[in-house]
């Protein structure tokens, strides 16, 4: 197993502070560094098991590994309706950086997002000076899906009041005009909308490796078409990029909270492995 957690507070600023969980590694020096980027409202509190388990997984593999909540998420200062992308984005970087500076030896750099939590990691990475490693989990081509899903829980819930109709352009009008719009106990602010919907999966300037793992209940699931082509967007001479299926549920968005072990022994996996020069997409 590996050592004790440490929770501790960043910042104390303007900013604010951010709740952040680490995990020293099981032996030194650390394998690597790997910071987690959680995903969006609810579906950070349905993954925090997973992201736990994994996180004491790969600290008692020899890993060290960083949590952080992002500004107005879980512990962290402010609440949801303070969020705007920029702002998730700088904390994803100070989180980087002050695992790398904790790991002064030359110990290769991951940033783990699940969701929005990978394309928060991938603009996050162009703002970091050495070459970054990429664990995804069930990551995003691009934000603006990832929006429409968030919009529509407002749907839901009011046809539930048989008061559907026009909600969706409703909400829009409102980010449009810079207001907030309520979601599922979420204040979803107009900054944070607009970063989410620009935000596109690309690979910055350096980029190492990329492990990519999907999860699905399916007997011979392959990946969705539209992960595929952001794959071939990542594939390249100089980087490693492989991806998976593995078994198990959409853990972040089930009624129940539910663990999916297999993901947690590919990841183990993935990231131990050497990849072999050529690159399998």
């Amino acid at each position: 197993m590996g050592n004790s957690l440490e929770p501790f507070f960043m910042g104390d600023g303007a900013g604010g502070q951010r709740l952040c969980l680490y995990h020293p590694p099981h032996g030194q020096p650390a394998r690597a560094a790997v910071v987690y980027v959680h995903p969006l409202g609810e579906e950070m509190n349905k993954a925090r098991r997973m992201a736990a388990l994994q996180s004491r997984a790969l600290a008692g593999a020899g890993y060290a590994v960083l949590q952080i909540d992002l500004l107005g998420c879980g512990d962290s200062s402010g609440d949801f309706a303070d969020a705007n992308w920029n702002a998730w984005v700088d904390d994803v970087v100070r989180a980087a950086r002050w695992l790398q500076q904790r790991h002064a030896d030359p110990a290769p750099l991951w940033l783990w997002g699940l969701r929005a939590g990978a394309l928060l990691a991938a603009e996050a990475a162009a703002q970091i000076d050495s070459a970054c490693n990429f664990l995804f989990w069930q990551p995003a081509g691009s934000g603006k899906p990832l929006l429409q899903q968030f919009l529509r829980l407002k749907v839901a819930a009011e046809m539930l009041d048989g008061k559907a109709k026009g909600v969706m352009a409703g909400l829009h009008q409102d980010l449009t005009a810079g207001r907030a719009v309520e979601i599922a106990g979420y204040a979803l602010a107009p900054t944070l909308a607009v970063g989410l919907e620009r935000s596109v999966l690309k690979p910055p300037a350096r980029v190492a490796r990329v492990e990519w793992i999907e999860l699905s209940t399916r007997v011979g699931a392959t990946l969705l078409p539209a992960s595929e082509a952001t794959l071939a967007r990542w594939s390249g001479a100089d980087r490693q990029v492989r991806s998976r299926i593995v078994s198990g549920p959409a853990f972040w968005q089930t009624t129940e909270i539910e663990e999916a072990p297999a993901l947690i022994t590919a990841t183990l996996d993935a990231l131990a492995e050497i990849p072999a020069p050529a690159i399998a997409a």
